[in-house]
């Protein structure tokens, strides 16, 4: 990736794309949100009229789909609306993320000693990687002037995106390069697509699957979509479902992965050497009866409070449920979808409104259905667990609603 080094120390160079993602991208979901939600809107209207018709009804790839929104979705969030309507890019910046995977599974599975020389080889032939950095890079430049500029007390213009506030957070004593940030901006856009869009994936096929969650999340849509778009929060029934569907089919059955750099000893007493590797068995906790009752049967409100369950018909006691409450943002001793402690993932807060917003868009404004509800959804490979991409799904307009 044009050089990018990445250091094995935390901190090297900065933990400023924290500060970025946690606090500044969070604080301004509320700009953020109005606009996406109809660009989104309008997209997957479009992308629904090019599917096939088979017996009247538009069979519609799920999977794809959803990465589509997702990588748009992104695209805005993070380098502004302008950058997100060109349409190189976009396609640029999804086969970044596919032939990285790509490179990186094959190069796993080469022997030590050439793995980094045939990487590079492989590496050649994808090109996505050059259209994103020659696209970025002017813009970081510019940014870069815009910068040193205001320190010398000029007026510049101001920006509110992830390329900004990715240069407001770097060390102040030595700040980044426009390379550097650049590469910076290159690794967050690797992370920020894939889980998301198989987590909403997996979310669609448990909404066609349980049909009796539609009614009371279309309520909850209806009611409280502009407050969650105002703020950023809320919908607590959507957010209890897509939890319940992330805990069952989880994009990752690892996390929290760590490489010891130098000999260590757990408290009960296993030992790492320098070079080994320790996770998390995320899948089997989420799915141990010691932390969730009935863990295999899904739930789609067992997260939920009961003030917000109130109205549903699906009280607390109807179903199963929690002790306690809780949030897809959370991290605990058994939910570390977005890793542990201190190191969790910083744009949960982001990636968790993103999927609210493409879930109630789809529940608001349509009925959906698998066109083969008996038919393997999704595949392993290492410790992944990946959506089909022939998966169809069955898209219908309802009365009334504008997608009509």
């Amino acid at each position: 990736m044009h050089g990018f080094n990445w250091f094995d120390r935390r901190g090297t160079e900065g933990v400023g794309f924290v500060r970025a993602l946690r606090t500044l991208l969070t604080k301004n979901l509320p700009q953020i949100l109005p606009d996406l939600n109809t660009i989104i809107k309008s997209r997957f209207e479009e992308l629904h009229a090019e599917h096939i018709i088979v017996n009247g009804r538009r069979h519609s790839p799920v999977y794809p789909v959803i990465v589509k929104l997702v990588v748009l979705s992104n695209a805005v969030s993070f380098f502004g609306k302008d950058l997100a309507k060109n349409d190189q890019f976009l396609i640029s910046a999804l086969s970044y993320i596919e032939e990285t995977l790509m490179c990186a599974e094959i190069v796993r599975l080469l022997p030590k000693a050439i793995a980094p020389y045939l990487g590079r080889v492989i590496a050649r032939y994808n090109t996505s990687h050059e259209t994103i950095y020659s696209t970025l890079l002017p813009i970081a430049e510019q940014r870069c002037q815009d910068r040193d500029l205001a320190i010398l007390g000029h007026t510049v213009p101001e920006h509110a995106d992830c390329i900004q506030w990715i240069m407001e957070t770097a060390p102040r004593q030595k700040p980044w390069t426009p390379r550097r940030v650049v590469h910076e901006l290159m690794a967050i856009w690797f992370g920020s697509v894939h889980a998301l869009s198989t987590t909403i994936t997996f979310a669609i096929h448990d909404l066609c699957i349980h049909p009796e969650y539609v009614k009371p999340l279309r309520d909850e849509a209806n009611q409280g979509y502009t407050e969650f778009e105002r703020t950023g929060n809320g919908l607590p029934l959507l957010d209890s479902f897509i939890k319940e569907s992330a805990r069952l089919t989880p994009v990752e059955s690892m996390s929290t992965r760590r490489f010891a750099l130098q000999p260590f000893a757990f408290s009960d007493g296993t030992k790492l050497g320098v070079g080994d590797w320790a996770c998390t068995p995320v899948r089997a906790i989420m799915q141990n009866p010691a932390h969730f009752p009935e863990p295999l049967t899904f739930s789609g409100f067992r997260f939920a409070s009961s003030q917000s369950l109130k109205g549903t018909g699906m009280e607390q006691g109807s179903h199963i449920s929690q002790s306690l409450p809780s949030k897809l943002v959370d991290v605990d001793d058994s939910w570390h979808v977005w890793g542990t402690g201190r190191m969790a993932c910083p744009g949960r807060y982001y990636a968790t409104a993103i999927m609210k917003v493409i879930m109630a868009q789809i529940i608001m404004e349509f009925d959906c259905e698998l066109v083969d509800p008996g038919a393997s959804r999704w595949f392993t490979w290492r410790s992944s667990m990946l959506p089909r991409k022939n998966t169809m799904v069955v898209f219908t307009a309802r009365s009334g609603s504008q997608s009509q």
